[in-house]
């Protein structure tokens, strides 16, 4: 997954692309659509979130960072720093944007759409010089940085800003289902794994020549974890007739040149990986399979000790361990993520590629296809906390009742008056109005059917909505759970 996506001579994301302001992955004319660029609303509705976060962490003046990962080509970041706009102390509290784009010519889009075409994207490096970035200038007067990866960010205190004061928001929407995953499936014990009665009776009771030998391991009688590899598919050497070809040649998907196969022996994934305790019951279960991602492990981590702090330190408004004496800053900011997934369970057989917006096997096309996987929401909860003493998790919620709780529907009627305004404002008087063109008429019509078929896409539950499919997890200062935020059952405080 890493080598067919970001592989810096051929990736998906990091290969360049044409100008051409369709000719990317995204959108209609791309091989798939996102939230953002199917309604404002969401990038509005995101924006606000994170208001309330900030309103209820104090409204501190400064250190507001914001960091999204993998932005796309900015739209949602867009849409979020345009409504945030509005609010005026909320906007002057923004230290800088970050963002962290792999592919360069989606960072070249993304200062684009942020920045303005003319804004200079120059090199940065901080006073310590341990941190370089590129740098524009948004359009909102904002720093917008950009990394290649989260390891490159400063470390919190390296930024310009002291770190009693800084309060990181991120956003990861549909990044980590790009990140790599390993998959395994329990296997049960090979016979010649077991030893037979008598080798057990020479074991136990020692051989012909009376020497004690130890007693055999039970590994051996339970199910193992073996990995699933990707392998090359088993070559045909015949050679076609002619109706062959034809048929051949009128798929519209080549045939795929690789496949997964179980390894026929543990692997050093498989002895460690999967031998955690949220996979323990599945060990056990003969077939059953799962998709793990240490890489996503490793992101929501850092997202984490951002928030609250290292796990060796106590954060400065909790009590302290016993024999504890290391505190740190006080635990602020917050963390959203947004992806497809199951609430609950270990995701399984969900490795797939997306193509011109169909699903096709994520063997072919490398390189030209987006490959990605189902996030494992309670893995990811599950790092987060064992990352940082000063964190919760909120979620995960499906995406349909957390948008309809920030009030997408409401937000979509005020847009539709607002489109009726501006057809009212085309003439001063009655008979003015009457001669509107039918063209001005058909347009007004257009985009409000658009506003109404987008917002409802974002929370219907069925086979073509992203209400159920998509969900929604928050990573926060920890507080004892007495508070809950918007959208997770919460209200607006502060």
């Amino acid at each position: 997954m890493r080598q067919c996506l970001t592989n810096p001579d051929g990736g998906y994301y990091t290969t360049a692309r044409p100008s051409s302001e369709e000719a990317d992955q995204f959108g209609k004319a791309g091989d798939f659509i996102t939230s953002p660029e199917i309604s404002q609303i969401f990038g509005e509705l995101v924006g606000i979130w994170f208001m309330t976060e900030w309103m209820a962490q104090g409204r501190p003046r400064q250190g507001v960072q914001f960091i999204e990962m993998g932005p796309g080509r900015g739209t949602l970041m867009s849409d979020i720093l345009r409504t945030i706009g509005q609010f005026g102390t909320f906007a002057q509290a923004i230290q800088a944007v970050w963002l962290v784009e792999a592919g360069e010519g989606l960072r070249h889009k993304q200062k684009q759409l942020l920045c303005g075409p003319d804004a200079e994207m120059k090199e940065v490096r901080d006073p310590t010089g341990k941190n370089v970035w590129w740098e524009a200038t948004s359009n909102q007067g904002i720093p917008v940085r950009w990394v290649e990866d989260i390891v490159l960010l400063p470390k919190p205190g390296e930024g310009g800003v002291d770190k009693n004061l800084e309060m990181p928001f991120i956003i990861a929407h549909e990044f980590f289902d790009a990140l790599p995953i390993h998959a395994f499936e329990s296997v049960a014990p090979k016979p010649e794994d077991t030893p037979s009665e008598d080798a057990t009776a020479q074991l136990l009771g020692g051989d012909k020549s009376g020497e004690h030998r130890p007693k055999p391991s039970t590994a051996t009688k339970l199910p193992q974890w073996r990995e699933l590899l990707v392998a090359p598919t088993t070559p045909r050497f015949s050679i076609p007739s002619p109706a062959e070809t034809q048929r051949r040649d009128s798929h519209k998907d080549p045939e795929p040149e690789f496949q997964l196969t179980l390894a026929k022996a543990s692997t050093p994934s498989s002895l460690v990986i999967p031998e955690r305790p949220r996979y323990r019951a599945l060990k056990s279960q003969v077939s059953s399979r799962v998709e793990i991602s240490p890489e996503s492990a490793r992101y929501v981590q850092d997202f984490a000790r951002r928030i609250g702090g290292d796990a060796s330190v106590t954060p400065a408004n909790a009590t302290s361990k016993p024999g504890s004496s290391k505190t740190g800053p006080k635990p602020a900011g917050a963390a959203l993520i947004i992806d497809y997934g199951p609430l609950e369970t270990v995701p399984v057989d969900s490795l797939r590629a997306i193509r011109k917006h169909k699903i096709i096997s994520p063997f072919v096309y490398a390189g030209d296809a987006d490959i990605s996987a189902d996030v494992d929401f309670g893995a990811l909860a599950d790092a987060a906390l064992e990352a940082s003493l000063g964190v919760e998790v909120h979620g995960p919620v499906e995406q349909g009742m957390w948008l309809t709780q920030l009030g997408i529907q409401e937000r979509a009627n005020r847009l539709a008056k607002e489109l009726e305004k501006k057809k009212s404002r085309g003439g001063a008087t009655a008979e003015e109005k009457l001669e509107l063109d039918e063209a001005e008429e058909l347009e007004m019509q257009s985009k409000k059917r658009e506003l109404e078929m987008g917002w409802r896409r974002l929370v219907e539950p069925g086979p073509k909505g992203m209400g159920k499919a998509y969900k929604v997890m928050a990573v926060l200062p920890e507080n004892g759970g007495r508070r809950r935020p918007v959208g997770f059952g919460g209200g607006v405080v502060g």
